[in-house]
């Protein structure tokens, strides 16, 4: 049996056990094409002999920008690898000015891109990148090279010798890839994960995930260029799952009907939209149904596991499974055992109201840095608890400083960050990465998250603020869609609010009020402004005097990732949002 200990042995190992016929499936003109472990192998030597044809040298870096996860990207991912080269993951919705940037800073020598318009991004600034020798679509694009080309170039076998030599020099500490953090603030720092950081990841938390080997099917739409998927994309084919690879987000819930999925990855904002969206449709029942919606739910949100509230709420769970969760599985395909979750905080009610839907969600905690996995929540053994993020993998240890900041070492832990020796000293020190996080390890070892130390804020008063447990809070309102704590150095923390624009409407129409079409109409209306408020004093209970929020702006923009305001995993980009609404700050605190 193959021995992982590079990344590229994934395929092969999966080969050894199976040869699944739907290993990868991309979509093509409204058709799912299936590629085989065999084929997926073969194509992935076929450009590693390409490369080397090409004159790829080892530790050469290889970019990689799609706005989809598809087949392609495996491919390249395992064909880069095998010759000793790393792949160098860019988001593609970033601004062609940290393209630039990225493409410089790693000195890539080629690039490979999806489509179109990444295509342009990446034209606009190529005269400003003296290393990048060409760049390859992956979709057929007039005056473009194809990966294609590749393929063809690399049919001839009579090198595989070379490839197979470089493969064996690929030693499991050397590097593999270089995964720019997206950042909340400042340049892009590039994270350098070796072959050993990223596979003792997946074989140390694979465990957690219960599979079954060779029948589970995984549905793919989490940005493939961020370590959290692709660690989970090769746990995948560890346990032979077959991948299929979502057209894109706003195609999901079409996607997720078409393949059934036993398993995929979320972000909490994704799950609270579809929570949303469920609760939005149970509103607009009537009688007995709506009656019955309503009480599943109220049920489903005091849910604890391993039947911790006793017989008559499991008898009564029974029937609200049958009557109304089970309409939840069948929206979301039908075979959903088992959710991921990682990348933010999940608010307790999601995981108990979709745990109690029989669709639980294993909330895990990591960072890039940290290949990414410390911790995930498992169903099985008792290793499953409301509000904390799991126990620790094996293999890896934490420690809570005495501030309160989580601290990790093990073989997970990042080489360093590329080209920047002083901001990695300043992260692993004392023999443990500093994660920026504070939180607290119960009797039991569960991890819990309480903030992101570099979030915190204090108040002119000397309170400290913790503004994601608010925000989280907070957006459990249908009426607001994203908020944003804000007061450090200020008198009171206070918040940007951007609504719910569509389920404001509705809640106009259904109480017959006329608040405008446009957002800005919508926003400076007296009675929205008088139901968020309500909102938000509701919520305020929950907190001390300090940390209520004493004053709010509603914002007339929806904030995404295209105009700024979010990351690519949908985290708030605190500098910019303030800066965006630097106006409405003032009109907070100088009034």
């Amino acid at each position: 049996m193959i021995s992982i200990t590079r990344l590229f042995d994934f395929p092969y190992y999966q080969l050894e056990k199976n040869n699944l016929s739907a290993c990868l499936v991309t979509k093509y003109n409204g058709k799912w094409v299936e590629t085989s472990t065999k084929e997926y192998i073969a194509k992935a030597n076929s450009i590693s002999r390409a490369l080397l044809r090409l004159g790829v040298e080892k530790n050469d870096k290889i970019a990689i920008i799609s706005s989809t996860n598809r087949t392609e990207w495996n491919i390249m991912d395992i064909g880069v690898l095998q010759t000793g080269a790393q792949t160098v993951p860019i988001y593609p919705t970033i601004s062609e000015e940290d393209y630039e940037y990225i493409l410089n800073h790693s000195e890539a020598v080629y690039c490979f891109v999806s489509d179109e318009e990444v295509l342009r991004k990446v034209n606009l600034i190529k005269k400003n990148v003296p290393l990048l020798k060409e760049v390859y679509s992956f979709n057929e694009i007039l005056d473009c090279k194809n990966w294609t080309e590749l393929l063809v170039l690399g049919e001839d076998t009579s090198n595989q010798n070379l490839v197979d030599e470089r493969k064996d020099k690929v030693l499991p500490e050397e590097l593999a890839t270089i995964i720019y953090t997206s950042g909340t603030t400042g340049k892009p720092k590039g994270v350098m994960l070796s072959h050993n950081n990223i596979v003792s990841n997946v074989l140390d938390s694979s465990p957690r995930i219960p599979f079954e080997e060779g029948t589970s099917r995984a549905l793919s739409f989490l940005p493939i260029c961020h370590i959290f998927e692709r660690v989970i994309l090769y746990i995948y084919q560890y346990y032979s799952v077959s991948i299929y690879f979502a057209e894109s987000i706003d195609k999901l819930s079409e996607n997720i009907n078409e393949v059934k999925p036993t398993v995929f990855s979320v972000v909490p904002r994704l799950l609270e939209k579809v929570y949303d969206k469920i609760i939005e449709k149970g509103s607009a029942l009537t009688g007995i149904k709506r009656k019955l919606f309503f009480w599943s739910v109220d049920l489903g949100l005091r849910y604890e596991p391993y039947g911790a509230n006793g017989i008559w709420y499991e008898f009564q769970l029974k029937i609200a499974r049958k009557l109304i969760f089970s309409k939840w599985k069948e929206g979301l395909g039908g075979n959903l055992s088992v959710l991921v979750s990682g990348s933010a905080a999940l608010q307790q009610r999601l995981t108990r109201v979709f745990a109690a839907a029989e669709m639980p969600v294993m909330e895990g905690y990591g960072l890039t840095e940290t290949s990414p996995v410390i911790t995930v929540n498992d169903m099985r053994n008792y290793g499953f608890k409301v509000g904390t993020v799991g126990k620790v993998i094996q293999n890896v240890e934490v420690k809570i400083a005495p501030d309160g900041e989580i601290l990790c070492k093990g073989p997970n832990v990042m080489m360093g960050y590329y080209k920047d020796e002083k901001l990695t000293n300043e992260a692993i020190y004392d023999g443990y990465f500093h994660t920026g996080d504070i939180g607290e390890v119960d009797s039991e070892g569960f991890l819990k998250i309480t903030d992101r130390k570099k979030e915190m804020f204090k108040t002119s008063g000397g309170k400290y603020i913790a503004p994601q447990i608010i925000e989280n809070t907070m957006k459990q309102s249908l009426f607001i869609e994203q908020i944003m704590v804000i007061g450090d150095g200020e008198k009171m923390p206070a918040a940007f609010i951007q609504l719910n624009f569509s389920y404001i409407k509705s809640w106009a129409v259904k109480n017959g009020f006329d608040i405008g079409n446009l957002n800005e109409e919508i926003i400076s209306n007296s009675k929205v402004i008088q139901k968020i408020q309500e909102e938000v004093d509701l919520y305020n209970e929950k907190f001390g005097n300090w940390e209520k929020i004493k004053r709010f702006e509603l914002t007339p923009t929806v904030w995404s990732i295209d105009s700024g305001e979010l990351t690519p995993t949908l985290k708030l980009k605190r500098k910019i949002v303030k800066e965006k609404y630097i106006q409405l700050y003032n009109k907070i605190y100088q009034s």
